[in-house]
């Protein structure tokens, strides 16, 4: 038997972490429970783990069970998309792009506007996953801001196409001191899309403020305005954010983001075109280093 998974072990595990229910999950994929149930069984075998635990409440996944899951997820809907960008790249050309969720709604519609005929086909999510699914080939690109704080895949480089730094965005009536400590004795809620959050709450303490951490940066300028405090985030972030009456200053706090193009090589003629252009449409400062190669990374 072999070690790999089919593609019904892995429509099987996700249908069973979405409805917990083994019958729930083999009415879906029409087999019988006794048969999902021993199908499950015997992939719990092979990989070694338990993935869900069962009991006559239902079945609910293992730590092994939610990583598994996550990963069919992906899989699957990169299977069912295939005979799609097939038969679409057959008509004209066509670009996989990822980029975590925060940055989705201004990277893809610049996109869409410096690529022309090319059709961009849109995924978002961490930036580590996507920087490992372009080495593995289901993206085509990715537009991450960690390529310099992580080790990249030896197929891969990166080119910093856009530089940001971060900044207060301030709703109205909400005070904000001056000096050492502009932030005294307020919470200040903070988005980064770098991994630097623990750096940028240390930075925040000793400006005196009570940092609060945000998923988003749509999440931090909500919970901002409600909890009417400063809230720190890329500066292009920002002023894309700021309604009437708030003010955007990058004055209280230091901190510079880089965002990278990462791609398999060669990078795709279309895409190196299009990053001289990128940051000028999103509203961010220019980067223009060369490409760096992975292995670059991996000895710094």
């Amino acid at each position: 038997m072999s070690s790999l998974p089919t593609v019904e072990d892995l429509r099987l595990v996700e249908a069973l972490a979405r409805h917990g229910s083994l019958g729930a999950a083999g009415r879906e994929l029409l087999i019988s429970q006794p048969a999902a149930s021993n199908r499950l069984a015997a992939l719990e075998r092979r990989i070694g783990e338990r993935l869900f635990d069962r009991d006559t409440t239902g079945a609910r996944p293992t730590p092994a069970g939610r990583a598994l899951a996550a990963e069919a997820a992906h899989v699957l809907e990169h299977l069912e998309a295939i005979f799609d960008r097939t038969r679409a790249a057959a008509r004209a050309g066509t670009l996989t792009v990822g980029t975590f969720g925060s940055l989705a709604p201004w990277l893809f519609p610049a996109l869409e506007g410096l690529l022309g005929d090319v059709t961009v086909h849109q995924v978002t999510d961490h930036g580590d996953r996507l920087v490992e699914w372009v080495g593995e080939g289901s993206l085509d690109v990715a537009f991450v801001a960690i390529a310099d704080q992580m080790r990249l895949p030896s197929t891969v480089g990166a080119l910093p196409v856009a530089r940001d730094r971060l900044a207060v965005l301030i709703p109205p009536g909400v005070p904000l001191g001056s000096g050492r400590k502009p932030f005294a004795g307020l919470d200040v809620v903070a988005y980064t899309y770098d991994a630097s959050t623990a750096t940028l709450h240390r930075r925040l303490s000793e400006l005196g403020a009570r940092p609060r951490t945000a998923a988003t940066a749509e999440t931090a300028v909500r919970m901002g305005r409600l909890l009417r405090c400063p809230i720190v985030l890329p500066r292009g972030m920002g002023i894309s954010y700021a309604e009437r009456e708030e003010q955007v200053s990058t004055v209280a706090v230091p901190g510079r983001l880089t965002l990278f193009m990462v791609t398999r090589r060669p990078t795709p003629p279309q895409l190196m075109a299009a990053a001289d252009r990128l940051s000028a449409r999103m509203g961010l400062e220019p980067a223009s280093e060369p490409l760096v190669d992975a292995q670059e990374w991996v000895q710094r």
